[in-house]
């Protein structure tokens, strides 16, 4: 009996490991089909609206569906923009991820030393406060007018764009700084300069990443305007062609193609941050 009664307790203990992994993987089957609900009702909602309706402004999304099969690959409509996907998506690509780098590499450094350095914060904190709410199409005219058309103005305007966010995250990150890991550092012997590297710089990376995926959003958001500066290629360009031509679909192909780039760009950022910040808390 006391045999029985020990395997029977022991019974679920044993089943309890067997149904941990059960429980992940229906966590990570269920995570995809949550996210696809929301869109599934749009397209569906999107539908009803739409399909068959002789005066409508909007396509529907089998139209649309097929519009973007062309753009990438071609083969049914043979236009001017069919099979030109690749094109326009590496011209955007390459001024989206350029103005950021530049802005990034200008935007951290003057970061960490405007939070960190009392003079260098009453000089230029103020001036850059001023010029930030300044939007970023009203910089398109005088961009047009320094750079001349092309995609010099829309490379400034996506670098601008990007650069704020990243400069006040920055910012921030390093006056959120608690004073009691300098004590504790100084306590360790670690002085002056090196406590920038060692104390500021790991306490503000969480901050920074968190500016790095605004700046790089907003990059996304500002290229439309950027290519608006009469540049042959990319996602704005076909975008604004299209609006010319009132080929609605294309312009809807268009938002797409940026908000799957988009997203792309935001989950890289988000697997270095998480593989780099893995001691963080917060950033996890």
């Amino acid at each position: 009996m006391s045999l029985l009664l020990e395997a029977g307790r022991a019974a679920p203990a044993a089943a309890e490991p067997a149904s941990k992994p059960r429980a992940g993987l229906l966590a990570r089957l269920g995570n995809p089909l949550l996210a696809i609900i929301f869109p599934l009702g749009v397209l569906a909602i999107w539908h009803f609206f739409t399909y068959g309706q002789k005066y409508s402004l909007i396509p529907p999304p089998s139209e649309v569906a097929v519009a973007l099969y062309d753009l990438t690959f071609g083969g049914i409509f043979d236009d001017a923009f069919s099979r030109t996907l690749h094109v326009h998506l590496l011209a955007s690509l390459s001024r989206v991820y350029g103005g950021f780098a530049i802005a990034a590499a200008v935007a951290i450094p003057l970061g960490l030393l405007i939070g960190r350095v009392a003079v260098v914060r009453r000089v230029l904190d103020p001036t850059l406060q001023v010029l930030r709410p300044i939007p970023v199409t009203a910089w398109l005219p005088l961009a047009m007018i320094m750079f001349g058309l092309g995609p010099r103005s829309a490379f400034f305007l996506v670098c601008l764009g990007a650069f704020y966010p990243i400069l006040v995250n920055t910012i921030f990150g390093v006056r959120s700084v608690d004073p009691r890991l300098f004590e504790a550092a100084s306590m360790l012997g670690c002085q002056d300069t090196a406590q920038f590297y060692r104390v500021v710089l790991p306490a503000s990376l969480p901050a920074i990443f968190t500016g790095l995926r605004l700046g790089l959003g907003f990059a996304w958001v500002v290229i439309v305007v950027g290519e608006m500066t009469g540049v042959q290629t990319g996602l704005g360009a076909i975008i604004m062609e299209a609006r010319q031509l009132s080929r609605t679909e294309i312009v809807i192909c268009g938002m797409i193609v940026i908000g799957i780039a988009g997203f792309i760009s935001d989950r890289l950022v988000m697997l270095l941050g998480k593989r780099l910040l893995r001691w963080s808390p917060n950033f996890a």
